[in-house]
């Protein structure tokens, strides 16, 4: 009778195609021998070996981690004892991270120096930027002083009636601008000599023959047009003759006072009232009538 051999019905069970467990082997030298196998580029059994000294650490943590820890396993690990299994589990590097305090204030200042640096480079290079309402070297959008500015524009508003018929009836030139019905094209510079009155009356006429005010407590900086510009909006009887600031003869700085001359007395006592204690570029104004001035020796 001939002997059979039985046949295996599935190809995926024979031996050629299973890989042995991994082994571990603990040494005297405490050195662990680990025995794995793979297949290689040819799909021939390779064994891999290697040998692992191991260092036992202890480390602080949590007692939440602490009892993680010691959970039960589950699933196919169900029943081994507590920690990682080598076979199953791939051990990974510990990041550590640490949270610094960010104090609220610093967090403020960066945010706003990122704004001041996001703002310088929108601005146009090349070009200086200068605020149409007190011409200072920022945006007018951000102008620090258009509260004040507001207030000045508001006051000059809000004349009485009387004040705005004398003014639709009377002469009234801005800023030296032609004054309606004087024969001139309006909008165009009038000479002081050409300005109502006969010629070269204007130029010539002394400070004290003017009501003229004193202007205390003037910054450095302004000049002659802001001078102007501040106190001209109450030129409603009359024009505004002179706006000057004092200055020093070889240095040519401003000395921190000035003179403003109307030619309507009206429209320097209501000046005087509206602009003594105003506040400008960070110093309060101080409006008096000028005094007429000592003859020379």
């Amino acid at each position: 009778m001939a002997s059979t051999t039985p046949h295996k019905s599935d190809w995926a069970e024979d031996d050629e195609f299973e890989l042995p467990p991994t082994t571990e082997t603990l040494g005297a030298d405490g050195i662990t021998t680990i025995v794995s196998w793979k297949f290689d580029e040819n799909d021939k059994k390779v064994k891999v070996t290697r040998r692992v000294r191991r260092k036992l650490q202890t480390q602080l943590v949590s007692h939440s981690i602490a009892e993680r820890k010691a959970w039960p396993k589950f699933g196919d690990d169900k029943g081994k004892p507590a920690g990682p299994d080598r076979q199953t589990t791939i051990i990974g590097e510990n990041l550590h991270f640490k949270i610094a305090a960010v104090n609220r204030a610093a967090a403020e200042a960066a945010a706003a120096a990122d704004a001041a640096a996001a703002d310088a480079a929108k601005a146009p290079a090349g070009k200086a930027v200068v605020c149409r309402l007190c011409k200072g070297g920022h945006f007018t959008a951000k102008c620090p002083y258009k509260d004040q500015l507001a207030e000045l524009d508001s006051a000059a508003a809000g004349l009485g009636e009387d004040d705005e018929a004398a003014a639709a009836g009377g002469v009234r030139a801005a800023g030296g601008l032609a004054a309606p019905g004087s024969g001139a094209v309006g909008g165009k510079y009038v000479p002081p000599g050409q300005r109502g009155g006969g010629p070269g009356e204007s130029m010539f006429r002394s400070r004290d023959d003017l009501p003229t005010l004193r202007v205390t407590s003037l910054s450095f900086d302004a000049e002659d047009d802001d001078l102007r510009s501040l106190f001209e909006p109450f030129a409603t009887f009359g024009r505004l003759a002179r706006a000057n600031v004092v200055r020093d003869r070889e240095t040519r700085e401003s000395k921190g006072f000035g003179f403003v001359s109307y030619e309507n007395r009206k429209d320097a006592e209501k000046a005087l009232a509206k602009m003594n204690g105003y506040g400008y570029d960070s110093l309060i104004l101080n409006v008096s009538w000028s005094q007429p001035r000592e003859p020379r020796p």
